[in-house]
């Protein structure tokens, strides 16, 4: 939650990225299993959406909650990573929604799967790929990005903000970024960061409460000039026509 859209700068000109909107939802999708992704989207959804009605609180709480019987797959995965960062289950939406669709595509018998749920992505690639940071403003950051090799993936990397995007944040942090191999983890790690920053001081506290979280591989936390990094995160390169 509190996403951030981010650019993807192309390392192949074979490469198609196609947009999908669904109800509020805007995707970028790249994968020759196109169909099998968007359908993947309106699937899980439904599915989501008929078990919050019968669970109102999951889609209201900003705490764990117990799962009532007969979950969907989303929601447990969303509920596992709300245990593991403390936050609500809906801080784990996207992610969980991006690397489902992901999958579908790949099950369908794509090569490579690349879903951006509004700066949360999901991916698995045979080629490079380039994914810029945006953290508002003329930020240092913003002239930054990381360049992601296929044997790093499948790999997740979520953002969230206090000052961008529209899902509630409750810190003041410019972007919170964290690189895992899950992405409800990831997305729900990355609201958490988000939540913690509020001054440049909070910054190193925020990048250790989010290392210790089992799961999580690295994460990039920005507040105002303030960039402090942890763990292992993809290499840092400079964006292309910077």
């Amino acid at each position: 939650m509190g996403r951030v859209l981010r650019h993807f700068n192309r390392v192949d000109s074979k490469r198609i990225y196609n947009t999908f909107v669904h109800k509020e939802a805007v995707f970028r999708i790249c994968c020759s299993c196109y169909e099998a992704v968007t359908l993947e989207i309106i699937r899980q959804r439904k599915i989501l959406e008929e078990y919050i009605h019968r669970h109102p609180e999951f889609r209201d709480s900003l705490e764990p909650v117990q799962l009532l019987a007969h979950p969907p797959e989303s929601a447990c995965r969303m509920a596992q990573a709300a245990r593991r960062t403390g936050t609500g289950p809906m801080a784990a939406v996207a992610g969980a929604m991006a690397q489902l669709a992901a999958e579908a595509g790949l099950k369908a018998g794509a090569e490579e799967a690349i879903v951006d749920n509004g700066g949360d992505i999901y991916l698995r690639t045979v080629k490079p790929v380039i994914i810029g940071l945006y953290a508002g403003g003329s930020a240092a950051v913003n002239r930054l990005a990381f360049e992601i090799q296929p044997e790093d993936t499948p790999l997740a990397i979520c953002s969230s903000s206090g000052l961008m995007g529209h899902s509630m944040s409750l810190g003041r942090c410019d972007l919170a970024t964290i690189a895992a191999r899950d992405a409800a983890l990831a997305d729900a790690a990355a609201t958490l960061a988000a939540n913690l920053v509020r001054t440049e001081a909070d910054v190193e506290p925020a990048l250790q409460r989010v290392m210790s979280i089992e799961g999580i591989d690295g994460v990039l936390i920005v507040k105002n000039s303030r960039i402090g990094l942890a763990g292992k995160l993809p290499p840092l390169t400079k964006r292309a026509g910077l």
